[in-house]
């Protein structure tokens, strides 16, 4: 049997191992464990799958210090264009001098690394890769989990970070309000033509947003950057299955040329998409952070960082609570956390919902009138500053971790 620890986080992905980085500079213990081959997950490939990172959740990675080895695999996002399928109307999103770029785009793979580096040798996480458990328990004075190997891992809060599926969330019962898209995200890598400039495109479509993210240029020179183009669900086998050239010439039709030719890189890839919100999301010595509480829509980029949001918080909450005397699994320290991040959690899940309603709806007569409010939004300064501190993640009541 493994030493008791502070924590127990089941999920030793992005967010997963994110916490346990978080967790161990505020000195706080952990077990980690992850069904997954770290070493699989950061082969030495580029696939297309990106994530952005905000403001916020860059000022997260750096307080943790991971800045310095994410640093030089970071494209800056300077802008964000909005468009309703390239008609005129579009909204422009740029930040103010002082603030910096509105994010960084990086390959999931970069970030991988730089995580399970930082944690591989952190004597305050205890990793267990390729790991499954058999057996999780929860309890008043603690709780633990058991490793198909028999290994007994105790502490005293049990964290859920397994993503949407997540196992334990369902062993807990806490219920879901779930609802399916009937689409799918393809994801691809594509390099182009002409360069990006740092601007990451959001171009709706009826059928599905179409979103193109900056990444760095590779080292011959060529501009790169991140699709995830959103497909109807019974079109995606088809897009999948088209010959490079077919899927390239699709691809260019729906950029109206704004990269000028275009060559996808490496295999395409999709995964499908769907609605869910836990209104809870605490039980007994028990949290859900990202995925396993909340599972958006990536129409805005959002996912990972209101999963980085849950982290700064629970941190927060878990650090001021052992000040004063009170053990990691304690029922006050869970409600707080609870009431902390029921606010922006469901807001921001509904938004991203909204979103895809609203820009989904075909015909002249919506597309005019969503044209029309993108132009009041884009002539109005207090409007603008409001999207983008809430897409910078700098709106509302920020966890130590996540300020500036």
């Amino acid at each position: 049997m493994a030493e008791k620890r502070d924590l127990l986080i089941l999920g030793g992905g992005l967010v997963g191992m994110t916490l346990a980085l978080a967790a161990a500079k505020k000195g706080l213990t952990s077990h980690v464990v992850d069904r997954a081959d770290p070493a699989a997950l950061t082969a030495d490939n580029f696939d297309g799958r990106a994530s952005a990172i905000s403001t916020a959740s860059w000022n997260l990675f750096t307080n943790i210090g991971l800045a310095d080895a994410l640093e030089p695999f970071g494209c800056p996002i300077s802008s964000i264009a909005v468009t309703d399928a390239m008609r005129p109307g579009r909204i422009d999103f740029q930040p103010e001098a002082h603030e910096g770029s509105l994010g960084r785009m990086f390959a999931n793979q970069k970030l991988r690394l730089a995580l399970f580096e930082a944690a591989k040798d952190n004597a305050r996480i205890n990793w267990h890769a390729k790991a499954d458990v058999i057996e999780r328990q929860r309890g008043p004075h603690g709780v633990s989990a058991t490793l198909a190997d028999g290994t007994l891992l105790e502490a005293s809060l049990m964290i859920a970070a397994e993503g949407r599926q997540s196992p334990t969330r369902k062993e807990a019962g806490l219920q879901l309000a779930h609802w399916d898209y009937r689409h799918r995200a393809l994801i691809a890598g594509i390099t182009h033509e002409k360069p990006h400039d740092n601007v990451a495109w959001e171009i709706f479509y009826a059928d599905g947003p179409f979103a193109l993210l900056p990444m760095l240029d590779t080292e011959d020179g060529k501009h790169r950057s991140a699709l995830v183009w959103t497909v109807a669900e019974k079109d995606a086998k088809g897009y999948l299955a088209l010959p490079e050239a077919a899927f390239r010439a699709e691809v260019e039709r729906k950029m109206h040329g704004i990269f000028g030719h275009v060559t996808v890189n490496g295999p395409r890839s999709s995964y499908p998409l769907s609605f869910q919100h836990t209104a809870r999301i605490t039980a007994e010595r028990l949290a859900l952070v990202g995925d396993a509480a909340h599972g958006i829509h990536p129409i805005a980029g959002q996912g990972l960082n209101l999963g980085l949001r849950d982290v700064g918080a629970l941190v927060d909450v878990l650090v001021e609570g052992m000040r004063i005397g009170l053990e990691p699994g304690d029922a006050q320290l869970l409600k707080r956390y609870e009431d902390w991040r029921a606010l922006d959690g469901f807001t921001v899940s509904a938004a991203t919902d909204a979103l895809t309603w609203l820009f989904g709806i075909p015909g002249r007569l919506p597309s005019a009138i969503r044209r029309m409010g993108m132009a009041v939004v884009q002539r109005s300064s207090p409007l603008k500053t409001f999207f983008m501190n809430e897409a910078r993640g700098m709106s509302g009541d920020l966890p130590e971790l996540l300020r500036g």
